[in-house]
C-alpha cells in the first residue's frame, strides 16, 4: 500500500505528534513547516527531508504534495489554516480548539461539508488511559445515568502569556482562559455521550495580577456551569495563572455510582452501588496503556496521543468521520466561547448553539 504522505505546521507542540505518525507504517513525513528557521532546520535534518520540504510560508507548505496537514500552530491561527488546508483536498488533524469565536467555527464547518474532507481536532485529553475505561464502566452501567460532572484544568503559563523583563506579551495573552476548555470538557462529554445547550460564566477578576488587568488572558480563574441535552449539568473551572502546581482533575456523579480521579498523582476513587464497599475503591488512573510500548510510546500524555493519531489514521483511510469530528468538536469549543460571554455578563445564562450535519 502507497504511504500517507503527512505535513505538520508548528514544531513546537508538533514535534510530539511528528514523532507518533513517523512511528505508523502507513506514514511518510513529507514536509515541514515554521517560522522559527533554527527549530525548522533541527526537525528538518532529523527527518532527513529536503531543503524544498522545509517552509517558513503556510501557503507554499499547504500547495506542496502531500494528504495529510497536522495543524499545531497557535489557536489564531487555527481558522484560516485549516480552511486552507481542506481548500487544497488535504485531510486535517488540527490542535483544540477549533476557532475563537462561533462564526469561525461555522466557516470551519460549512468548508468540511463543501470539500468532504476529513476533519479531527487533536483533544488528546480524551485518550488518556484511564478516561477510556471510565468510558467502558459508564457504558456497561455501572455507575447509572450521569447527572452531574466536573471538570478543572489548572496550569500555570505565565511565561507563555508575557516576558515579565521585557514587557513582551504573547499570543496567549489575548485568551481567555475558559477559551481552552477542550481538555475539561472532551472527556467528560465523551464519557456521558452528551451536548451542551445553555451556559453561564463567572470570574474573580485579576486580584493576582491586577498589572495585567488589561489582558484577558490573565483573569485569575474563569468557571462554566452549563446544561446538556441529557439534563445534566457540568461544571468546569480553568485558569492560566492560579498559583497552584499544573493539575486537571474530572468527577462523575451517577445514579449508582461516582468516578473521581485524582487532583494530583495518585489513585482516583470509584463507588458502584452493590459491587463497591461502601467506601468505595481506589482506581488507578494512568495516562498510558500497559500493555502498550514501543511505538505507543513516542508521543506525549502518556499514550493518548497513540490512540488519537491511530483513530484518525484509520478515518482517513477508510473515509469515514473521525471520533472528533467537526461537529463534536465544536460541541467542544462553542461552550468556552458562550462561559467568557457570559461571564463578561456578569454570568448571565445563554444559549449554546448545536451544529450538525
Amino acid at each position: 500500500m502507497e504511504k500517507i504522505k503527512v505535513g505538520i505546521a508548528g514544531l513546537g507542540r508538533g514535534m510530539s505528534l511528528l514523532n507518533v505518525f513517523s512511528a505508523h507504517p502507513d506514514i511518510e513525513i513529507t514536509a515541514i513547516c515554521d517560522i522559527d528557521e533554527k527549530r525548522l532546520k533541527e526537525v528538518g535534518d532529523l527527518f532527513k527531508l529536503p531543503d524544498n520540504k522545509r517552509f517558513k510560508n503556510y501557503d507554499d507548505f499547504v500547495n506542496s504534495d502531500f494528504d495529510i496537514v497536522v495543524i499545531s500552530t497557535p489557536i489564531p491561527y487555527h481558522t484560516e489554516q485549516t480552511i486552507k488546508a481542506l481548500e487544497n483536498k488535504k485531510d486535517v488533524l488540527c490542535e483544540q480548539t477549533v476557532a475563537y469565536t462561533i462564526e469561525e467555527c461555522e466557516k470551519v464547518l460549512n468548508t468540511v461539508k463543501k470539500t468532504k474532507r476529513i476533519y479531527m481536532m487533536a483533544e488528546n485529553y480524551c485518550y488518556f488511559h484511564y478516561i477510556r475505561e471510565w468510558k467502558k464502566i459508564v457504558e456497561n452501567g455501572k455507575i447509572g445515568e450521569i447527572y452531574y460532572a466536573e471538570g478543572e484544568y489548572i496550569h500555570n503559563i505565565l511565561n507563555l502569556l508575557v516576558d515579565e523583563k521585557e514587557g513582551k506579551y504573547f499570543w496567549r495573552a489575548e485568551r481567555p482562559p475558559i477559551l481552552y476548555c477542550a481538555h475539561t470538557l472532551g472527556p467528560l462529554l465523551l464519557i456521558m455521550n452528551d451536548r451542551i445547550i445553555k451556559g453561564c460564566g463567572l470570574t474573580t477578576g485579576f486580584k493576582k495580577m491586577p498589572q495585567y488587568k488589561n489582558f484577558i488572558g490573565f483573569l485569575d480563574i474563569e468557571v462554566g456551569l452549563f446544561k446538556t441535552q441529557k439534563g445534566a449539568i457540568i461544571k468546569i473551572l480553568r485558569s492560566q495563572v492560579a498559583a497552584r502546581p499544573h493539575m486537571v482533575w474530572y468527577s462523575l456523579y451517577g445514579t449508582k455510582g461516582h468516578l473521581e480521579g485524582p487532583r494530583d498523582r495518585g489513585d482516583g476513587l470509584y463507588y458502584s452501588e452493590g459491587e463497591t464497599p461502601e467506601k468505595g475503591i481506589n482506581y488507578p488512573c494512568s495516562l498510558s496503556d500497559p500493555s502498550l510500548s514501543g511505538e505507543a510510546a513516542k508521543g506525549g500524555h502518556g499514550t493518548s496521543e497513540y490512540y488519537m493519531i491511530r483513530d484518525f489514521i484509520e478515518s482517513v483511510k477508510n473515509r469515514t468521520r473521525p471520533p472528533i469530528d467537526i461537529i463534536r468538536a465544536i460541541d467542544l469549543t462553542v461552550p468556552g466561547i458562550i462561559a467568557h460571554t457570559s461571564a463578561m455578563k456578569g454570568g448571565k445564562w445563554l444559549d449554546v448553539p448545536l451544529f450538525n450535519w
